[in-house]
Order: C-alpha cells, then structure tokens, then sequence
C-alpha cells in the first residue's frame, strides 16, 4: 500500500481549520462548492466536481476529533479510492495551525495516484486561503492541472 502525504501551516487556530473541515459550507469554501451530506461522524459527505463531469467521491466520516483530527473513508467514487482514507491531523505550533494530511491506502502507485497528489496539494493551499482569508479556491474554481480521461 502506498499513501500521498502532505504538510502545510495556516495562520490561524486548528479550531479555524477543523471547522473548514467538519461544516458543509467550510468544505464546498476550500475543496468544491458541490458538497452536499452529513459531516458527522457515522454520515456521509458527497463532493462532486464540475471539471469532472459531475462526478466525485462519498466518503464516510469515521472520525471527528474536535481541533485535531477529521478522518474518512472513501465508499463511494473511482475504483483506485475506494476503500482508502483520508485523515487531517490538527496540530498548534507557534502562531501556525499544522495540517498533516494523508489519504491512504493506495493499492498501487498509479498515474492517477500522482494525477491525485498534485490536485490535494492545490486543495490544501486553498484550504490554507479559505481559513486564512475566508475565501478559498473551491472546485470549479480551482488551479486547472490537466484533464483527466
């Protein structure tokens, strides 16, 4: 198994970050504006993307510890994710709320593997913008990296 892991700071408190990451109108603010669902923990939160064709991924909120964690489980979307999980671990250092993200699980290191790492890093620093500056760069308005068959 194979996991895409990525680190970044923001300029605010992990209790800013974990409400981008547990509200509907935080997460369609930094990630895609159609996300619909329950984001407790037990519900599923379905994120869907225009440059996608209206396609997405459900995901299962396994975890939701307040300022430090927010886990999922991907039930729902394209094959390679099904089954993996992707964790958001909280973190307060100096004046920086650390992000340690992973979305683990990969059976393999496909091209869509790389195609995927690359999209979280561009959602990730428009989570950092959103919680940072209250606007982020959600999905369909997002940094355009390739297409994708």
């Amino acid at each position: 198994m194979v996991d895409i892991l990525h680190r970044i700071g923001v300029t605010a408190s992990p209790k800013d970050v974990y409400a981008a990451l547990t509200t509907i109108d935080g997460l369609a603010g930094w990630w895609t504006e159609d996300t619909h669902g329950d984001p407790e923990v037990d519900g599923v939160i379905q994120f869907r993307f225009a440059g996608a064709g209206g396609e997405g991924f459900d995901m299962l909120v396994l975890e939701s510890k307040p300022d430090e964690l927010v886990r999922w489980e991907v039930v729902d979307g394209p094959g390679e994710w099904i089954g993996t999980h992707v964790a958001f671990e909280l973190s307060q250092v100096d004046d920086w709320a650390i992000v340690l993200f992973k979305h683990e699980g990969w059976k393999e290191p496909v091209e869509f593997m790389h195609h995927c790492s690359t999209k979280w890093a561009s959602f990730l620093l428009s989570l950092k913008k959103y919680v940072e500056t209250g606007k982020g760069d959600p999905s369909p308005n997002d940094v355009e990296i390739s297409n994708w068959p």
